[in-house]
């Protein structure tokens, strides 16, 4: 489209517009209101009568079709040698009166919110998960229980077992809790919506040790990140074998991995600080000692350090599970 200027040379409209920083539509709505409201759509000649559209109106809402479709509606009737209008045309009279919808009765699933959990310092949220382990027989797996600190990252415990089950959890939850003298009622809980982690029996270990327990939405593994994230580190490790020989052999891999991941671990997503570090507030401590090494290097070769001398690093204060990572100060 073009448009005529003063001395009466066609303009091409789009650079005009760029040139006078307008958009096209502001310009073609301005233009609208000048020439004033559009005139109305002519009827078409082929659409129905009011008195037949009042009939069709009544036919669709009849007892005999308030649950069927349009199309089913006009097949029916041209069985019985009638036609009124087309299954468009129906669907159309519906949403003039509102009452276009889904005519049969569905499901309705319930709305999951997305779990906020917030931990600000040790024993507040845990999350726990179980992932399966392949052995060297074909369809036969072990079975890794991990419960995991989500504020330090440390494994409060685990446990690789030949069978999958909530006794097993429960047994596991209970121990790690005692173990790390969680007092009653400060503890929440996170997990997936498998089928141990809602059992009967691990609702009543929560309701007797007073443990909140929370679950992400259905289908989504994004909710319990922390779990999905340690189950990679530990299956990408180098001392991962792969599959295991039985129950021993995965006994033995995890008395090496565990205390390797929580004591010599560093983990990015605590300032590359060791889980058990975080765990025992010794992450200051440890950030301190590395900023001071970095300061006796800094003065030998500082083009080596482009931003400037280094600043000092601190431990995360508060991790969520809608942020998927720590907050730093």
């Amino acid at each position: 489209m073009t448009a005529v200027n003063d001395v009466g040379s066609a303009v091409a409209l789009k650079p005009l517009c760029e040139a006078l920083g307008v958009s096209r539509a502001t310009l073609y709505r301005r233009r609208g209101l000048e020439i004033g409201p559009r005139r109305q759509r002519p009827r078409p000649q082929r659409a129905l009568a009011s008195a037949e559209r009042e009939i069709v109106a009544d036919l669709l809402v009849s007892e005999r079709f308030v649950d069927r479709s349009p199309a089913l509606i006009v097949h029916t009737l041209l069985d019985e040698d009638l036609y009124h209008c087309s299954p468009r045309t129906m669907y159309r009279i519906l949403a003039e009166r509102d009452q276009l919808r889904e005519r049969r009765s569905q499901r309705i699933h319930p709305k999951y919110q997305r779990p906020e959990l917030m931990a600000s310092a040790p024993n507040q949220v845990w999350s726990w998960d179980i992932s399966r382990l392949r052995t060297t027989v074909k369809w036969q797996y072990l079975y890794l229980y991990v419960i995991l600190d989500i504020f330090s990252r440390l494994v409060v415990g685990w446990m690789i077992a030949e069978r999958e089950n909530s006794a097993l959890a429960k047994k596991l939850i209970a121990e790690s809790i005692d173990a790390h003298g969680v007092e009653p009622g400060k503890l929440t809980l996170h997990a997936d919506r498998g089928s141990q982690m809602r059992a009967k029996t691990l609702a009543q270990l929560f309701a007797d040790l007073d443990v909140t327990a929370s679950f992400s939405r259905p289908h989504v593994s994004n909710d319990n990140p922390f779990s999905e994230s340690h189950f990679r580190t530990a299956k990408y490790q180098p001392s991962y074998p792969g599959k295991f020989a039985g129950l021993q052999d995965g006994l033995t891999w995890g008395r090496e991995f565990f205390p390797w991941y929580n004591e010599e671990h560093r983990h990015s997503g605590i300032s590359y600080l060791t889980p058990a570090d975080m765990h025992l507030g010794r992450g200051e401590q440890v950030l301190k000692a590395r900023h001071e090494a970095m300061l006796k290097a800094h003065p030998a070769h500082p083009e080596r350090f482009p931003n400037g001398a280094p600043k000092l690093q601190v431990p995360p204060t508060a991790v969520s599970t809608h942020r998927g990572g720590p907050m730093p100060r």
